[in-house]
């Protein structure tokens, strides 16, 4: 699992440099490893709030209603959002969070807590994701050359069901194999951007 994690990270790194992210965001702050806690999470979506609009991208584990940090020891749950929460009620200048898009596991139980800490649009999986590519590949491209966030994810979304239908073929009474079923995108917003919105 620690193979495959870093293997994944260090890919992430170069798509984002290869897709052009550093060319379009004025800023790129990536959290990794021992970075992902709860407290580190928070005190850098807050810093970086208060110069830029932020769009986040989850590369991470996930539960059901919490992202799961480095080697499994960290958890961002109910302990690090509620206080969050509680803070950006009172100041809503506190977060400037544009979107989330998530590839962890459960991210859609995560995405009613996104949105009420301001996120416009926000994506997740309904169970465990086993198609975090080429997810994540299809998403970028499209977004970092300005299509709508929505499209974004259907577009990546159908494709990456379609090759997980490859490996997993539907059950004999023509439901989805669990892999595909958990693996099955929401997309929650208030209203649809692109890299180009204010």
């Amino acid at each position: 699992m620690e193979t495959i994690d870093f293997v994944t990270e260090e890919y992430a790194k170069w798509l984002l440099k290869r897709l052009g992210a550093y060319q379009r965001y004025n800023r790129v702050v990536i959290l990794e490893d021992e970075q992902v806690t709860g407290k580190e999470m928070t005190d850098t979506l807050i810093e970086t709030s208060q110069t830029h609009r932020v769009d986040q991208l989850l590369l991470v584990h996930g539960q059901e209603h919490s992202l799961v940090g480095y080697r499994g020891k960290a958890h961002v749950d109910g302990a690090v959002f509620k206080p969050l929460l509680r803070a950006y009620e009172q100041n809503p200048r506190l977060l400037d969070l544009r979107m989330v898009y998530g590839l962890n596991c459960y991210g859609a139980s995560l995405a009613p807590v996104w949105m009420q800490l301001g996120a416009y649009a926000v994506n997740g999986a309904v169970g465990v994701n086993w198609l975090p590519e080429p997810s994540l590949s299809l998403f970028l491209r499209r977004w970092l050359n300005g299509a709508s966030y929505s499209q974004a994810v259907a577009h990546s979304h159908s494709w990456a069901i379609r090759v997980g239908k490859r490996i997993w073929q539907d059950n004999p009474d023509g439901s989805d194999h669990p892999c595909i079923a958990g693996s099955r995108q929401i997309i929650f917003g208030r209203r649809d951007l692109t890299i180009h919105t204010s």
